[in-house]
């Protein structure tokens, strides 16, 4: 099994770089190489489940990984290159390879307008392995290393592919990262120091042990900066509106669908090897939480451009899931991982509808996008059923995290947390009314001039390959939500463990 784990990450890497070297006469050969490649690392990925079945009884140490890579990397430093899957990881490494797979079946049915689709998607499979090496490493430096692969490439995506003013949002999306960069340099030397390794193994089997009081508030505090810089958490999260808003659509669905995960991902691990700074500052983050969520949601009300309402949104969603984490109880923390899941394929389809509807209406302003029920009742059916996926409608992907995230809350009592559970809870209204309003205006409201004048052909298949697996996971996971927590309950109740 630890051939596949390696394949997981060389396929996309040799995937780009043959599509990248392919002459652009041979454009769409290209393409499909590139597709292939991003089909066998999802057929690899989900090779991982298999194997031993021991890894359903988690204890310690904490990471007990399904299957791992370990060898020497650089022997003066106590460096390996140590990766492998748990379940806590694997449903991330797993929606990662199926969005990238889906990005890059939808460019073989639609090239970008300015073209270069073999070189978009190259860049496309290596930012898969930079996000794949972030879910997988099992070393804290490694794990860093990843984390900037993908840095370069989005930047990329963005500066080449995206929209009128995509050389801003280019330099403001890598200019944010770096200071993330900078921070999380710094945490992860200050725990390698401290506690003599990187390994992520050993040190959450340590839990913190070894390691001053100080210096693990001080090393969460950088490490939690970091990643909120990456998920984006507010009030780091300006960056994140005008690069989903100049991106191209596959850009977006991978911005939003997994890259931002990175960052959450990242507190849950951490919190395992600085138990003492996550307990220091929980409550801290608890406020920011309940912050993004109310923040995110009375300004997606003021909002009049589709995708920037929909990137918005996803501050709103993922201070859901950094409340769960705030909690540190298994609650919280399972109504993350399942919210981080939800959330990138809710959000994912979202993006995939925003770009068809630009791509046809040439616009994404919501006043001139009134009456597309008439116009095109199955693009509009699609979106409102994305939308009340994505407002936590009961029985839909996005209903789990967010109610349980609340629960977890209001189950620790006293009254700051109770208080922040019921704001939470007020948010999440906001989040109904937002969407409704979305669809009031653009499926319901009167049609408008844009709608009416454009020339327009039906729903088409390659849309629907791309589409038709994220309606399908987002029904059910919210009828199945077992379908993740099956895998995530014993590491999670293993990390509970350590946490004080």
């Amino acid at each position: 099994m630890s051939v596949l784990l390696v394949a997981t990450l060389a396929i996309p890497a040799l995937g780009a770089i043959a599509a990248g070297a392919m002459p652009h006469r041979l454009g769409f050969a290209a393409r499909v190489v590139a597709t292939v490649a991003a089909g066998l690392a999802f057929l690899t990925s989900f090779g991982l489940i298999l194997g031993d079945r021991t890894w359903f009884s988690y204890g310690e140490p904490v990471i007990r990984p399904w299957h791992e890579v370990d060898l020497e990397w650089a022997p003066g430093l106590d460096l390996g290159f140590h990766i492998g899957v748990d379940g806590i990881s694997w449903p991330l490494v797993a929606l990662t390879t199926l969005l990238t797979l889906l990005c890059c079946a939808y460019t073989l049915w639609k090239e970008p307008e300015c073209g270069g689709g073999k070189n978009l998607l190259a860049l496309l499979l290596v930012i898969e392995v930079g996000i794949l090496g972030v879910f997988m490493a099992l070393d804290l430096v490694l794990f860093f290393v990843f984390f900037e692969v993908v840095l370069l490439p989005m930047y990329a995506v963005i500066a080449d592919w995206g929209g009128p003013n995509r050389r801003h949002a280019a330099r403001k999306f890598v200019l944010y990262t770096l200071l993330g960069s900078v921070l999380l340099l710094v945490g992860v030397f200050t725990v390698a120091a401290a506690a003599g390794t990187a390994d992520l193994v050993e040190l959450s089997a340590a839990g913190g042990d070894g390691i001053a009081r100080g210096v693990q508030i001080a090393a969460f505090t950088l490490l939690a900066l970091a990643f909120a810089v990456k998920s984006p958490l507010w009030p780091l999260h300006t960056w994140l509106p005008d690069a989903h808003t100049e991106a191209p659509t596959v850009g977006s669905v991978i911005l939003a669908g997994v890259l931002l995960k990175m960052g959450t991902y990242g507190l849950i691990r951490v919190a395992g090897v600085v138990p003492a700074g996550a307990e220091a500052l929980a409550p801290a983050l608890g406020v920011l939480a309940v912050a993004a969520i109310l923040i995110g949601s009375l300004v997606c009300l003021a909002q009049t451009e589709l995708k920037r309402l929909i990137a918005y949104s996803s501050v709103g969603h993922m201070g859901f899931v950094l409340l769960g984490i705030a909690t540190l109880t298994a609650t919280g923390f399972q109504a993350a991982l399942i919210g981080n899941i939800a959330h990138g394929v809710i959000t994912g389809l979202l993006f995939f509808l925003a770009g068809a509807i630009k791509d046809r209406f040439h616009t994404g302003d919501l006043a001139e996008l009134g009456g597309l029920r008439e116009r095109m009742p199955l693009l509009s059916g699609i979106l409102g059923y994305a939308a009340i996926a994505s407002l936590g409608l009961p029985g839909l992907a996005g209903f789990w995290g967010e109610a349980f995230s609340i629960y977890a809350a209001l189950g620790l009592g006293g009254g700051f947390w109770m208080v922040l559970g019921v704001l939470a809870a007020i948010g999440a209204a906001v989040t109904a009314a937002y969407f409704l309003r979305l669809l009031r205006q653009v499926t319901h409201g009167p049609a408008s001039g844009a709608v009416v004048a454009a020339e327009c052909g039906p729903v088409a298949v390659g849309e629907l390959v791309a589409w038709g697996p994220l309606v399908v996971l987002a029904l059910a996971l919210g009828l199945v939500p077992g379908l993740v927590l099956w895998l995530t309950q014993s590491p999670v109740e293993a990390l509970m463990r350590v946490i004080p």
